[in-house]
C-alpha cells in the first residue's frame, strides 16, 4: 500500500469516528447488522463453503498441469472449447459469489486466459442446477428458463468482451506461461480425476441446503448428505495418503493457506460493509432502508432495471437465498424485468467479491467485469419485462 493510500485510510477512519452520529437508531442498527451479517457468514459459509473451495484451489494450483489449463482454457486454446467449458462449469457447483473466488484465482494463476477465467467466474455462482431448479419452482418456469439461458450467454459474452478489451495485456501474460515446463505426473489421469471429483463432491454435498418441501429427490439427498460427506472425506484421506508424496501434501496445504490469507480478510471487510449499508436479506436494519429499494424496482423502466442490477451487484447473496428474497420483492410490487436483472447480477457479484477480484486482476479489469454484468443484466431485464409484462415505462 502506498503512503497516500495509508493516509487516506487513516483520515477516513478519523473522520468517521469524529462525525458519525452514533446515537442515531439507524446508525446503531446498521453497525449491529454489519456484525450480525459477518457472524451469519462465518457460521454458514466459511467452514462448509470456503474451506473446501480453498483446498480445491490449492489442489488446482499444485496438481493440475499447466499444459492442460493452457490446452483447454489458455489464451491460445480453441475459443469455442474454452468458452464452452467455462460457461457451463457452474452447473456442477453450488457456490456463491465469494466461494467461487479461490477456484477462479487458482485456474487464472495456473495459466487460464482472462476471457475463459472471467466466464468461469460468472458462471460458477450463476447457473448451478439447484439455483435454476429452485428459481423455476418458486418463481415460475419463465424466470427459471430466462435465468438459465441468460446466465450461460452472459458468461460467454462477458468473457469474450473482457478478453478482447485486454487482449494486449493477455498476450504479454501468456508468453512466459507458455514456456513453463510441467513436472511429470505421479498419478494416472484416472486417479487425478477421482481426486478432484471427490473434492468437488465434498463441496457440493456439504453445502446442500434443505429444500422448501420435505419430499422428493432433493430432500432425500439432504437427509443423507453428511453420510456422503464423511464417506468422501474417508476416501480423500486414503487418496492423499496413498497417491501423494509428503512434499506434495505440504505444497497443497501451503497453497491452500496462500489463497485463504489473501481472500478471507477482504471478504470479511466486504461483508461488514455490505451488512452496514443494506443489512441482511429480509431485514430492514441497514443504513439504506429496504423500502427505498422496493419502491425503485417496480415496473419495467430503465431505472428500475438499473437499480435492481446495481443493488444486486453490491449486495451479498448466500447460495440460493436470492430466490426467496426476490419472491418477497415480487410480492411487494417488483417488476418481472428487474427480478431477472437481480437474478443475473446478484448471485455473480457482491461487494466482498469485487474487493477480492480487484486483488487478483487489478482495478481496470474488475471495473470492466462489473460494468458488463450490470449493463447486460439491465438490458436483459428490460427485454424480458417487455416480453412477459407491461411495456417500458418512464423512470
Amino acid at each position: 500500500m502506498k503512503e497516500w493510500q495509508k493516509f487516506t485510510v487513516i483520515a477516513a477512519v478519523f473522520l468517521a469516528a469524529y462525525f458519525v452520529p452514533l446515537d442515531s437508531p439507524r446508525i446503531q442498527s446498521s453497525l449491529l447488522e454489519a456484525f450480525h451479517m459477518l457472524q451469519e457468514y462465518a457460521r454458514e459459509h466459511v467452514l462448509l463453503c470456503l474451506v473446501p473451495a480453498f483446498f480445491i484451489a490449492g489442489a488446482i494450483a499444485n496438481f493440475i498441469s499447466q499444459g492442460s489449463v493452457l490446452r483447454y482454457m489458455g489464451a491460445g486454446a480453441n475459443r469455442i472449447l474454452a468458452y464452452s467449458i467455462a460457461s457451463v462449469s457452474g452447473t456442477i457447483l453450488t457456490v456463491c459469489s465469494c466461494t467461487v473466488l479461490p477456484l477462479f484465482s487458482g485456474i487464472y494463476r495456473r495459466g487460464a486466459g482472462l476471457g475463459p477465467a472471467i466466464a468461469f467466474l460468472y458462471s460458477g455462482p450463476a447457473i448451478n442446477v439447484l439455483a435454476i431448479v429452485l428459481t423455476a419452482r418458486v418463481l415460475g418456469w419463465q424466470l427459471g428458463a430466462a435465468r438459465a439461458i441468460g446466465a450461460v450467454l452472459f458468461a460467454a459474452v462477458i468473457g469474450l468482451v473482457t478478453g478482447y478489451v485486454f487482449r494486449a495485456e493477455e498476450r504479454e501474460r501468456s508468453n512466459p506461461v507458455a514456456m513453463a515446463v510441467d513436472i511429470p505426473e505421479r498419478r494416472t489421469p484416472g486417479q487425478s480425476l477421482l481426486y478432484f471429483a471427490t473434492l468437488v463432491g465434498i463441496l457440493i454435498f456439504a453445502t446442500w441446503g434443505r429444500p422448501a418441501e420435505p419430499i422428493g429427490f432433493w430432500n432425500a439427498v439432504f437427509t443423507v448428505k453428511w453420510y456422503i460427506v464423511v464417506g468422501l472425506l474417508v476416501a480423500l484421506g486414503y487418496m492423499v495418503r496413498a497417491w501423494f508424496g509428503a512434499d506434495e501434501r505440504t505444497a497443497w496445504v501451503e497453497g491452500t493457506w496462500g489463497f485463504a490469507k489473501q481472500i478471507l480478510p477482504l471478504l470479511f471487510a466486504g461483508v461488514l460493509v455490505a451488512g452496514f449499508l443494506m443489512g441482511r436479506p429480509g431485514t430492514d436494519a441497514g443504513l439504506i432502508p429496504a423500502g427505498y429499494v422496493s419502491r425503485l424496482v417496480g415496473g419495467n423502466s430503465l431505472g428500475a432495471n438499473l437499480v435492481a442490477s446495481v443493488v444486486g451487484a453490491f449486495m451479498y447473496f448466500a447460495t440460493l437465498t436470492e430466490v426467496p428474497i426476490i419472491q418477497g420483492l415480487l410480492g411487494s410490487g417488483m417488476g418481472q424485468g428487474p427480478a431477472l436483472a437481480l437474478l443475473l447480477a446478484g448471485p455473480a457479484l457482491s461487494l466482498p467479491n469485487m474487493l477480492v477480484i480487484r486483488s487478483v486482476l487489478g482495478t481496470k479489469k474488475t471495473a470492466v467485469f462489473v460494468a458488463l454484468v450490470v449493463v447486460m443484466a439491465t438490458l436483459t431485464g428490460m427485454v424480458y419485462g417487455w416480453l412477459v409484462g407491461p411495456g417500458l415505462q418512464p423512470f
